[in-house]
């Protein structure tokens, strides 16, 4: 928000952070259902449980989350410049910048963390089944939903304004 200079900014980030942290912790509570089934035991689904290593996978996907989504915002800035208005033109052509070097940040990380998930035994298995979907939903949210919220939240009041005097 202080960074961003509108509130809407930094309300759109932390809907993206709720997100992204809410669908990690279902799918830890699917995962003791998962872990029965033929494809859970194929995917080495164990029965996760929100323990300590479970916390702290679910304040790294925060501060993942949050910096692609500052990377998203901070290049929305750049090409907005000194308009006052955000166009869908810009939030597109900034999202069309970003969006190689969010794949490509992404699928690295994804990479790195897959293979700790593989081999890395059951003991950090946890940790990185969070990461992993985290990685997954985190860069999806950033992209697809935190920069499209920008403009959802002015044409909604303006919906929303527009409505009201439209029935009077």
């Amino acid at each position: 928000w202080f960074r961003f200079g509108s509130v809407r900014w930094g309300l759109a980030a932390v809907i993206c952070l709720v997100h992204d942290i809410v669908i990690v912790v279902g799918l830890v509570a699917m995962s003791g259902w998962l872990a029965a089934t033929f494809l859970g035991r194929g995917l080495l689904i164990e029965s996760f449980k929100l323990d300590l290593p479970m916390v702290a996978a679910l304040m790294t996907i925060i501060g993942y989350s949050v910096n692609d989504t500052i990377v998203v915002f901070d290049r929305i800035r750049e090409n907005r410049g000194k308009l006052k208005a955000l166009t869908p033109q810009i939030i597109n052509s900034s999202i069309n910048q970003v969006l190689p070097r969010t794949i490509l940040t992404s699928f690295t990380t994804l990479l790195a963390v897959l293979m700790m998930y593989i081999l890395g035994g059951s003991g950090i298995r946890s940790f990185n089944y969070a990461l992993l979907a985290g990685i997954i939903f985190g860069t999806y949210s950033s992209v697809a939903i935190a920069s499209p919220l920008l403009m959802g939240f002015k044409q909604a009041i303006v919906a929303k304004v527009g409505g009201d005097t439209e029935e009077q």
